[in-house]
């Protein structure tokens, strides 16, 4: 194979897209596809065959999660490139793929041009975000915080004033709703507050 053509694996449970990954590549002159899975475990067990230049992984995969698999695939080669696609801008999704050493992160539906454009960017740029999680990152970073809570405090204060109950607040963040109750009571205490609604208005008036 030509030294400058990159090897890609791709890690994706649905099936369906299998077909069309084959013809993405087909249709690339500059990638290669060397490996299509459904499962870490399976990938795992070709990498000493296969040695991708890039991974391309689903977020949600049965056993081995694929960003519990970023660590696995990097003790393996160090310098693999990474991506992540899931079928949504989740930002706390997002913010764990990169803390845990990812490249990049696309969200679905992904066609033969935005994949070929997320590949050129980890190639040349060592990056590559969807437009719609940029924008989600953009407008984490520029929602309304308060000095006087912590900065969880602040993450489940934006939570709750979009509506989010304290079930999806604590699965937002991956946290037990009995750790983001302590959270809100917290909250509640240093607004002088007894409830959720005259929390709000407080906020509000803040």
């Amino acid at each position: 194979m030509n030294s400058n053509i990159l090897k890609i694996i791709i890690i994706d449970t649905d099936l369906r897209l299998h077909e069309s990954y084959k013809w993405f590549f087909a249709n690339y002159t500059d990638y290669a596809l060397v490996g299509l899975y459904t499962s870490t475990e399976d990938a795992e067990k070709e990498y000493h065959n296969t040695k991708p230049d890039i991974i391309i992984s689903e977020v949600h995969l049965p056993v081995i999660g694929g960003i519990e698999s970023i660590r696995l695939f990097r003790a393996k080669n160090r310098n693999v490139k990474i991506i992540m696609i899931s079928n949504r801008p989740d930002f706390e999704l997002v913010k764990k793929a990169f803390k845990s050493g990812a490249n990049g992160y696309l969200t679905r539906p992904v066609d033969k041009d935005r994949l070929y454009n997320a590949l050129n960017a980890i190639k040349y740029e060592g990056a590559a975000m969807s437009n719609d999680i940029v924008k989600k990152v953009i407008s984490n970073f520029h929602r309304k915080s308060y000095k006087f809570f912590s900065e969880r405090e602040n993450q489940i204060i934006d939570y709750l004033c979009k509506g989010a109950t304290y079930k999806m607040i604590a699965d937002k963040l991956f946290v037990t709703t009995s750790t983001i109750n302590f959270h809100i009571q917290n909250i509640y205490l240093k607004l002088n507050v007894n409830s959720k609604s005259e929390a709000l208005i407080k906020l509000r008036e803040l």
